[in-house]
């Protein structure tokens, strides 16, 4: 049996299509008999709208998308968390798409979410982090956001006009870095990330620049730059353990490379933070999941999901919010630092 659509009850109730629309969506006006004669026959046959049709006739579908490149990575959960739960509150539902950090896909996904014809577009990772973005990649967003509304979180693109929303994450580094200052570690590594994501050389360069405003720096051999996985975290970690001259503290790109940083140390004999301090960054759920629990950097993840769902919202009823809004980020001081051990 073929199903009812919205043009077969404007044919049988002898009116148009949007006066049966004005009935479905209650947006302006009907004559009452007019009305009541659409209902009888919405309720003969026990139509359903078409999410399609009334986006047609709205020019809206009530969906927006979010893309992020791993979601077993808790970070992006917690972003995700944040903007459904705000997302639901103004009426719209979600689409999820992880692109594993392909960029590929994310093409992929920016064709398809045109084609279903969300209303709007929240982007997290992949090529929004690159230290340099491929200008065809970066030109396929832009042209996407002349005509789509999009909110990049804590990323960026040369040459761009794009909404963001996004945490210092330079300033949650330095103050990573002078926390372990403050407690005496002149002996400081940093552990994780790729050189090649704009989102790890802003952590770096922040601590190398706090380190030597203070005279001290990171030697080569403990700046180890890998992957955002705990099994890098813990691979790299061995590497700075089995050096003559082992650091008293590590900075962690992630709380993903410091878990396993954490792992590495235990399994090498040593005591945490008797032997070594060890910081993360994202407060993510695992940072208290741990033992000892992780000091580690908040970036404020649930609010940075609803603030830019409520950009999105703005820009979606055309509104003019801030193109650039900036949260600060805070130190959350747990069981995995303490003072730097006395030298022998």
């Amino acid at each position: 049996m073929t199903p009812i659509t919205i043009y077969d009850i404007a044919r049988e109730a002898d009116v148009s299509v949007s006066t049966v629309s004005r009935v479905l969506n209650d947006t302006a006006p009907v004559r009452a008999s007019t009305r009541q004669k659409v209902l009888s026959i919405i309720e003969k046959h026990q139509f359903q709208p078409n999410a399609l049709a009334r986006s047609l006739i709205k020019k809206e579908t009530g969906t927006i998308a979010i893309i992020l490149p791993d979601i077993t990575n808790p970070f992006f959960p917690e972003v995700f968390s944040g903007a459904e739960n705000e997302a639901r509150g103004l009426g719209y539902t979600f689409f999820l798409c992880n692109t594993g950090g392909d960029h590929d896909r994310e093409s992929e996904y920016l064709s398809i979410l045109r084609e279903k014809r969300v209303d709007g577009i929240i982007f997290l990772g992949g090529r929004v982090n690159l230290q340099n973005c491929p200008e065809d990649m970066a030109q396929e967003l832009n042209d996407i956001a002349e005509r789509l509304p999009i909110v990049l979180v804590n990323g960026n693109l040369p040459k761009s006009r794009i909404h963001r929303v996004y945490t210092d994450e330079a300033a949650g580094a330095v103050l990573a870095v002078k926390h372990l200052l403050d407690l005496g570690h002149r002996e400081i590594a940093f552990v994780g990330g790729l050189q090649k994501m704009s989102t790890t050389m802003l952590k770096v360069k922040a601590v190398q620049k706090t380190l030597k405003e203070h005279g001290l720096e990171i030697p080569k051999d403990r700046l180890l730059l890998g992957s955002f996985s705990i099994d890098d975290g813990k691979r790299l970690m061995s590497e700075l353990l089995e050096q003559d001259n082992r650091p008293t503290a590590v900075m962690c790109v992630n709380d993903y490379t410091a878990i396993g940083a954490i792992k590495a140390t235990i399994e090498h004999g040593l005591s945490i933070p008797k032997d070594v301090s060890i910081v993360g960054y994202d407060d993510t759920p695992l940072a208290t999941a741990v033992i000892p629990e992780l000091t580690t950097v908040s970036q404020n993840t649930y609010q940075l999901g609803k603030l830019a769902v409520d950009i999105l919202h703005e820009l979606i009823l055309q509104k003019k919010p801030r193109r650039n809004t900036t949260l600060q980020p805070e130190l959350i001081v747990r069981q995995s630092t303490g003072p730097a051990p006395a030298k022998i």
